[in-house]
């Protein structure tokens, strides 16, 4: 759509070309930016076509999306547009450029704004604008430029404050980023981690039940055996006595012996496997009191000497000198010696089996009770070492022939030392013999000296308390009794006792809430604690009840001991062997 055209004849009709191009840009909606940007190409390039002959502008509106106001200069005759103002011009705005028979041509366009094209109202002042088309002095197209001039640099300079503005917001935007990326980098890792130690612990899971079902395999296959072998021997003998009711006294009595010596092993056997599972579940616990080294190596020297074979001779030495009696659990200890001696027995078939004994003091941890088990039996390969501890497990060889059993004695020896805060040690080899240290710590019993002075009994059932009362009053000169667990610490607090027995099981406040207070308690934390009670315990029961001296079933108590019990040092953690070679 055409607009208007004006000649540019003088310096003036290029100032007035200046000023109507940017006030009819204005007009029709144009940046004001975009404005002097179109108003400074025209007036550059009229004063580089000036002398042109029949110079015109001519005004047209270019519909479209956005639309466009284009302006055209056109001239006769041989005169050329100057290179430097064609450039000038195209850096600005989009420049056409044509020239031939002496005659010139140049475009430029620049886009209005994003609004509808204008209407006939617009167009219409447009072409008035032009119409009236007039030319200024150079003084006030100088101070019109120098307008535009200040403008674009207060608008250049308030886009670089906005510039500005918008790099701090895109630098905290990217520390922001940068944040987050690196927060997000190490949850993934922290994730992953996780992942790799889930995949690990299933992998060991994995391999715990693998040796849990190889375990159960070994389980059946020996104690299948084990039972069926004096159960088979007691209902034959039972069916042989049946049928020959006229056998001779002798071969009756001596068929009914085997019998009972069955029937004996096969209770051993149940025993055995019974104090395996109760020490397993965490509720075998050891009943501290006075312990007689010489009795218990006087006891097993009588019931194991008929196990040696001929050839093989059983030794055990004397017990050490020691000041007074140690505490111990006498009934552990007997066991686990009678497990090493028979099983070192089993497997010996020339030379000696030797129990020593001895007291050792190590630095750090007091004096040591050590028992020293050597054989000059078949001897276990190195890489068997560990698992010889495992439950139900045998070292597959010739020696096995005729000597079969469960696989639980060397096990179960540990498992009891270590519930004594000691450890079993295995040194053997093939061809030279197996030795076996034991090391329990060497607690010396306390002297039976005068009775204490108070004791405080925490109970709520009258009927066990009228029990408890006289077991007290044997080793204390005053008993205080209370049956509310609620009650007890102010109880305490006021008695001031030599030492409190606790019951488990109480009414709101239980036995485990009543010795917690009392740990709590400074005053209090040193006093003696002997829980009894009748109910089994899991493993988390007794690791809450890590602060009395001792668990005491309430079936089988005596005052001795409970006294033995309240003098007892609290029992120390299981120690782990320090070598590869010792078992877990």
């Amino acid at each position: 759509m055409h607009l208007g055209a004006a000649p540019v004849l003088t310096a003036q009709d290029a100032f007035a070309l200046r000023r109507s191009a940017r006030a009819v840009a204005d007009l029709l909606g144009a940046d004001g930016q975009d404005a002097v940007r179109l108003a400074t190409v025209l007036s550059e390039l009229g004063r580089g076509l000036l002398g042109a002959e029949r110079l015109t502008a001519a005004f047209d509106l270019l519909p479209g999306r956005p639309t466009a106001l284009r302006v055209t200069l056109a001239w006769r005759g041989g005169h050329r547009l100057p290179d430097e103002a064609l450039e000038a011009s195209a850096r600005l705005l989009p420049t056409c450029h044509e020239h031939g028979g002496g005659d010139g041509l140049v475009r430029v366009e620049q886009r209005l704004g994003p609004g509808p094209e204008p209407g006939p109202e617009l167009v219409g002042q447009a072409r008035e604008l032009l119409a009236v088309h007039t030319g200024t002095s150079a003084l006030e197209d100088s101070r019109a430029q120098t307008r535009d001039l200040i403008a674009a640099l207060e608008r250049t300079r308030a886009q670089r404050e906005e510039l500005r503005r918008l790099n701090r917001e895109l630098e905290e935007t990217n520390r922001g980023v940068l944040a987050l990326y690196s927060e997000l980098s190490e949850e993934l890792e922290e994730t992953n981690r996780g992942v790799v130690a889930l995949y690990a612990e299933l992998d060991e899971k994995s391999r715990q039940l693998r040796e849990a079902s190889e375990a159960k395999s070994r389980f059946w296959a020996n104690v299948s055996h084990e039972l069926r072998t004096p159960v088979n021997a007691v209902v034959g003998l039972a069916e042989l006595l049946r049928a020959d009711a006229d056998a001779p006294p002798e071969e009756r009595g001596r068929q009914l012996s085997l019998i009972a010596d069955s029937g004996r092993t096969l209770l051993a056997l149940v025993d055995e496997l019974l104090d395996v599972a109760k020490a397993e579940s965490g509720t075998l616990d050891p009943l501290w009191a006075p312990l007689d080294l010489r009795a218990v190596l006087a006891h097993l020297d009588g019931t194991l000497r008929g196990l040696a074979r001929p050839g093989v001779e059983l030794r055990i030495g004397p017990a050490p000198e020691v000041p007074g009696a140690l505490l111990g659990d006498e009934t552990m200890l007997v066991r686990i010696l009678r497990n090493l001696l028979s099983n070192a027995l089993k497997f010996t078939e020339h030379g000696s089996v030797e129990l020593t004994t001895r007291v050792e003091e190590v630095r750090g941890e007091g004096p040591l009770l050590v028992m020293t088990v050597t054989d000059t039996g078949v001897g276990i390969p190195a890489d068997q070492h560990e698992r010889v501890f495992e439950e139900f497990y045998q070292v597959k060889g010739a020696h096995q022939r005729g000597r079969r059993g469960t696989g639980l004695g060397l096990p179960y020896a540990r498992r009891l030392a270590e519930i004594l805060g000691g450890t079993l040690r295995l040194d053997s080899a093939p061809g030279r013999g197996s030795t076996l240290t034991v090391r329990l710590p060497a607690r010396p019993a306390p002297p039976p000296g005068p009775r204490r002075g108070v004791l405080v009994a925490v109970d709520d059932d009258p009927a066990f308390r009228d029990v408890l009362r006289p077991l007290l009053h044997e080793i204390a000169e005053r008993v205080v009794e209370t049956g509310d667990g609620a009650a007890a610490l102010s109880v305490v607090r006021d008695a001031r006792p030599d030492g409190i027995v606790l019951d488990l099981h109480l009414g709101d406040v239980d036995g485990y809430q009543v010795l917690a207070e009392l740990r709590a308690d400074p005053a209090l934390r040193g006093t003696p604690v002997v829980v009894l009670t009748s109910a089994s315990l899991t493993a988390a029961d007794r690791a809450r009840l890590s602060h009395a001296r001792a668990v005491l079933p309430k079936s089988g108590l005596s005052g001795g001991r409970i006294a033995a019990a309240l003098s007892a040092p609290r029992p120390a953690a299981p120690r782990r062997p320090p070598s590869s070679e010792e078992g877990s």
